[in-house]
């Protein structure tokens, strides 16, 4: 990743294990970073030995006083976060200042709506994963662990989906009376841009 201001990653088909890897180094690098559609994550291996993977770590708590951990998400973010965390160290300076550089989000707020996202290959799973081998996805998960709000981001991202349609549709129109301008006024702009070339633009 090049250092940028933001960088804002979508969740979508990458490997928790792997993402979260890279995100953290990057973390600790400076770089302030967003995941959007933490829900759309991928873990290998079967769904059942995820979930029986997940059911064992539900039962640790601390013997004298649960309410003092370990703290189990069930939120796919939330899930994330904690992935992260464990590849930080969170109890220094430097950890915690790093882990208030990122943010994580199911599905995507309006806010990330309209800004380009992109996509980690080294985490990718189609590019990670053997074809053929078996994978689950963070949001199932979540949802038979207790995470209440599945049906609840559907419908909030199948309307996000509808707007985004439509705006990336008068963006093409824009696009297209633009160059159809350009074309049409190329010759009498012939000679400005000759004029341009001149000074190197």
């Amino acid at each position: 990743m090049s250092f940028e201001k933001l960088i804002v990653i979508d969740g979508k088909g990458h490997l928790v294990g792997r993402l979260a890897s890279i995100v953290a180094k990057q973390l600790l690098l400076g770089q302030r970073i967003v995941v959007v559609r933490c829900e759309e994550l991928n873990m290998s291996g079967s769904f059942f030995r995820a979930k029986m993977k997940y059911h064992n770590f539900l039962r640790k708590a601390v013997a004298t006083n649960p309410s003092r951990g370990a703290f189990h998400h069930r939120a796919p973010s939330r899930i994330f976060f904690r992935t992260v965390r464990g590849m930080l160290p969170h109890k220094l300076a430097r950890g915690a200042a790093a882990m208030e550089r990122v943010k994580v989000f199911e599905g995507i707020p309006e806010a990330y709506a309209k800004t380009k996202r992109m996509v980690v290959p080294a985490a990718l799973r189609v590019l990670r994963l053997k074809p053929g081998r078996r994978f689950s996805t963070l949001g199932r998960l979540s949802h038979e662990v207790g995470w209440k709000y599945q049906e609840v981001l559907a419908g909030l991202e199948g309307k996000r989906k509808e707007s985004s349609k439509a705006y990336y549709e008068e963006k093409k129109k824009a696009v297209v009376a633009q160059r159809k301008t350009l074309f049409a006024k190329s010759k009498q702009l012939e000679s400005v841009n000759q004029t341009l070339a001149q000074f190197g633009y």
